[in-house]
């Protein structure tokens, strides 16, 4: 028998109400045992709430959902309650008492709506995307997937390697009767067609970017600045400054948002041949591993010495002694502010378009991987090819789609996506 699960599904109390969720076959009894009777179904109702000895423990709003058509597939009861952190746990302590409820584990109530179609694996990868946006472009770009706009996308592929795999397999069958032959001679045309689709979707941003932000590494000689320019572009004191060579001996990352756009900002060791002991060496060493892992560079050395794409910045821009940068991307002083409302527009400006558009979709590793490998099957085919061989790289490339929506997958992949979800969701 399935269990019937609950959990705070609200925010951490103390809080103006907290909301505890219920789901599963008992969640109705759960209900009559603590309100007394079921209310009609999807009206909320003010319900006295009482314990097993009769003694009350809150007034509350009780709402009753009838499975199937609910957030999880099955019977769904949702008590509205005042948020006080003992309040909680006496409900959640009745409900508990209640024969087949357990407390929920992880993201439990997310994969019982997947187990029971209420969305598919994709749906389920914005929503957790959806709960961790911070930035006003990561809430849009993961409503869309979570809205299963991905996945309408990868359904619709799949439905046309149905109707041609349909065509093939016709084609296979009935090859001595010629108007099936003459019908589905363009199958290679529509393959083609299929595979250009799919390889404009597969040069959409990748969400790990959006996720993670933008990577943008400061980068230069020992007391070129960055420290001093890092901390104002990330409004805090993060980084240690100081005149003295080698301050930084590690990679310092500070994660923020400059209009809705999210950066990761990175401070790093200056740049030199030799490190003034081993420590320093040691975060050289990290501080070009960042070089190569940032997605954008503000060189901060001397002009034309920094990697390839990177940004010249004339820092230090207040000091006359400094050697002055030519043809700098930006001049900026950290001290006195001067340059830097410019130089996070440009930012905000370049980013932009190198994250998801707002509706946009944006790929994880797992979807861009799968997506790839259907391209690769169809990719693969000439209209010369054994219609056998046709229909096979046809089913591979299915067998890809149905693992990104989750028509076919592995319990560890499952496991790993809802084990990241709160405890309530």
């Amino acid at each position: 028998m399935v269990d019937t699960i609950y959990a705070l599904s609200s925010g951490a109390p103390p809080a103006g109400i907290g909301v505890v969720r219920v789901s599963g076959p008992a969640a109705g009894a759960t209900l009559v045992a603590l309100a007394g009777e079921l209310p009609p179904p999807r009206r909320a109702r003010l319900s006295t709430l009482c314990g097993g000895d009769g003694a009350v423990l809150d007034e509350a709003l009780v709402l009753w959902f009838p499975g199937p058509q609910t957030a999880t597939g099955e019977d769904l009861a949702e008590f509205h309650l005042h948020g006080g952190r003992a309040v909680i746990a006496a409900v959640e302590a009745a409900i508990g008492i209640v024969e087949g409820t357990r407390r929920a584990q992880p993201g439990e109530f997310t994969r019982r709506a997947f187990a029971n179609g209420r969305l598919d694996l994709a749906q389920a990868e914005g929503l957790g995307d959806l709960l961790a946006a911070e930035t006003e472009l990561q809430r849009q770009a993961a409503i869309g997937l979570a809205g299963g706009v991905l996945s309408r996308r990868v359904e619709g592929w799949r439905a046309q390697l149905l109707a041609i795999s349909a065509a093939i397999e016709a084609e296979m069958d009935f090859d001595d009767e010629d108007d099936v032959h003459a019908r589905n001679l363009d199958y290679p045309h529509k393959i083609n067609d299929l595979a250009r689709d799919i390889e404009v979707s597969l040069a959409a941003p990748a969400a790990e970017a959006l996720r993670e932000g933008y990577r943008v590494a400061l980068a230069g000689p020992p007391n070129a600045g960055k420290s001093t320019l890092f901390n104002a572009l990330v409004e805090s004191e993060a980084a240690i400054t100081a005149p003295i060579a080698g301050t930084t001996r590690d990679v310092l990352t500070r994660p923020v948002a400059l209009q809705g756009v999210p950066f990761t900002f990175v401070d790093m060791a200056g740049l030199r041949d030799s490190g003034g002991d081993t420590v320093e060496a040691i975060g050289i060493d990290r501080a070009r591993s960042e070089l190569a892992r940032a997605d954008l560079v503000l060189w901060l050395g001397a002009e034309g010495e920094g990697p390839a794409g990177a940004w010249e910045i004339d820092a230090q821009c207040d000091r006359v002694e400094r050697a002055v940068k030519f043809k700098p991307t930006h001049r900026v002083s950290a001290l006195t502010g001067e340059g830097l409302v410019g130089l996070k527009q440009s930012l905000v400006d370049h980013a932009t378009k190198a994250l998801p558009r707002p509706g946009e979709v944006a790929l994880n590793q797992r979807q861009r991987r799968l997506i790839a490998e259907a391209h690769s099957a169809l990719a693969a085919l000439a209209p010369s090819d054994d219609l056998l061989i046709v229909a096979e790289h046809l089913r591979q490339a299915r067998v890809s789609f149905d693992f990104l929506t989750g028509r076919a997958g592995t319990e560890d992949v499952l496991d790993n996506l809802f084990g990241q979800f709160c405890i309530g969701k």
